[in-house]
């Protein structure tokens, strides 16, 4: 049984329209796919040695979610899918890459979201039936999901999209990723909070800063924040594809 401390599930208790993650490199960073049956899983992949893709250092200290390693023999199933990127089909093997398999609960109160102190897990969102999600997925699966972004387009932005249709609409904030949310959550607890200053003890700055934590992790979920809507998957692609059609007419020719 899936409990507050562990989302972790055995294979044989998915279902299709799944939302599914396996941590990676000792919990840093999880890795997130749709579940569709008979062993496979969709998934949005930056490609090897770059799933993270942040631009930093971290690129090169956290290696890539891929679900296949150039040093290793193509999978039987899957074939050799160490160049693939964008929007892919694995098995679930592949997907695993070695991991443990976990479930991202959907509908879940804020107690419970709280206590799962780690972001990217859980979501007070709903999610719409399976055969909707599993609609959005293959859709996806054959005409993508535009750029991967680690802060507004990765793999768990994929998924939640998949369970929701829920798109965040403007450019300032980040995507749904709920585990990105708990690390700029915590940034925040650590360095932004003025209230540090009201407590000297260190009980009270821990309060104030798992307070801080919380509410930021909160606000940030898809299922409270305001700036996003519900858009069908058919007419989210065709948008993208408008958008770029309109940056490669108005980037500039070079001779």
């Amino acid at each position: 049984m899936v409990g507050v401390l562990s989302n972790k599930i055995q294979k044989d208790e998915l279902k299709p329209g799944d939302h599914i993650y396996s941590w990676r490199h000792s919990y840093i960073y999880a890795h997130h796919g749709i579940y569709v049956g008979n062993g496979t899983v969709i998934h949005f992949t930056r490609g090897p040695g770059q799933e993270i893709g942040t631009g930093t250092v971290l690129d090169r200290f956290i290696f890539s979610s891929s679900p296949s390693d150039p040093s290793k023999p193509p999978c039987p199933i899957c074939g050799d899918q160490s160049k693939s990127d964008g929007v892919i089909s694995s098995c679930l093997e592949c997907f695993l890459y070695g991991g443990e398999l976990y479930l991202f609960q959907y509908s879940v109160s804020p107690a419970m979201f709280l206590a799962k102190a780690r972001g990217g897990t859980c979501t007070l969102a709903p999610s719409d039936p399976p055969e909707d999600v599993l609609h959005r997925a293959e859709y996806l699966l054959q005409n993508g999901f535009g750029a991967y972004n680690i802060f507004k387009n990765n793999c768990e932005d994929l998924a939640i999209y998949c369970k929701t249709g829920l798109i965040v609409f403007t450019n300032i904030s980040v995507g749904r990723s709920g585990q990105l949310a708990s690390y700029l959550a915590a940034a925040s607890a650590v360095v932004s909070s003025p209230l540090r200053f009201l407590t000297t003890g260190f009980a009270g700055l821990t309060a104030v800063g798992c307070g801080i934590y919380c509410i930021s992790r909160i606000v940030s979920d898809i299922g409270v924040r305001r700036d996003v809507m519900k858009i069908p998957v058919e007419r989210l692609v065709t948008h993208s594809r408008s958008d770029k059609s309109e940056a490669a007419t108005e980037t500039p020719n070079e001779d």
